[in-house]
């Protein structure tokens, strides 16, 4: 019976969409998280008659088809911005716009990401703008940004292009030639989500375009002592969560009936 691969078809659906809200409400408090949402399409329709006719004979305006059931076509992110949270420290970027922070993975790549809680760590050239997971922070330029150990790190301040500055000898505020490196993409969903908040480029979102080299783009803007939490409205992931938990228990009584039907069936003499 076509209702019970049906309705299989629509708790499996709904599984993953019960999975991907629950982890939407996982990472309400993380920083630069965009939350996700399932997108579903139709299966296959089985055509039972071509050409319907009534009881006279004449034909009918549609045929008819039995569908086969649901699946879930996309797993989308909506990067829509994040309210910005004032922490006072001023290692911790919030970006104000499109861009995304690059960063390098271990493996050498580069990644990217939203989540601009950053700090300076000890090396044997300097000192290093990373991660919480010790990966640098790439500049423009696509390389580390890495400051002499002569400078107080606590006394860099930022721009709201990204540009670095240290007080002079006469209090002045002096640009140190480094900015930190946003880039866009055209299509931001088609990113590659890793661990860490970190995201990969793919074909789907196209090559990164650097913000401070692409005259095209409208340039982000980023606040030092502010990070940006994550877009996840609590009161909506409830919603959907209750809506997809009675989807999933209705298409359960589908099949329940379709049980207690065959059941009717093979009880027949």
């Amino acid at each position: 019976m076509r209702s019970l691969w049906t309705a299989a078809s629509g708790m499996i659906s709904q599984q993953t969409n019960v999975d991907t809200i629950s982890n939407n409400l996982a990472n309400i408090n993380t920083t630069g998280y965009k939350k996700e949402s399932v997108e579903f399409k139709s299966l296959l329709y089985q055509t039972m008659q071509g050409k319907a006719t009534d009881s006279n004979g004449e034909a009918k305006p549609s045929g008819i088809q039995v569908g086969l059931g649901v699946r879930y076509s996309a797993i989308t992110s909506n990067f829509s911005q994040g309210t910005l949270s004032e922490t006072g420290n001023k290692n911790d970027f919030a970006i104000e716009g499109k861009g995304f922070f690059m960063v390098q993975s271990p493996d050498g790549s580069v990644s990217y990401t939203r989540n601009g809680s950053f700090q300076f760590s000890i090396g044997a050239e300097g000192y290093t703008l990373a991660d919480k997971a010790g990966n640098p922070v790439l500049d423009s330029t696509g390389t580390p940004i890495i400051l002499d150990e002569a400078y107080d790190t606590s006394e860099v301040t930022i721009q709201e292009n990204g540009e670095l500055f240290y007080p002079g000898e006469n209090g002045e505020a002096t640009s140190l030639g480094v900015q930190i490196g946003l880039v866009q993409f055209n299509n931001p969903s088609g990113l590659m989500k890793m661990s860490n908040s970190l995201l990969k480029a793919t074909e789907a979102s196209g090559e990164p375009r650097i913000e401070s080299a692409d005259a095209g783009l409208k340039t982000s803007k980023m606040r030092q002592g502010y990070l940006e939490g994550s877009n996840v409205q609590a009161v909506d992931e409830m919603v959907n969560l209750i809506v997809a938990q009675r989807a999933y228990e209705m298409n359960s009584k589908v099949i329940t009936a379709t049980d207690e039907m065959l059941q009717q069936a093979n009880n027949l003499r």
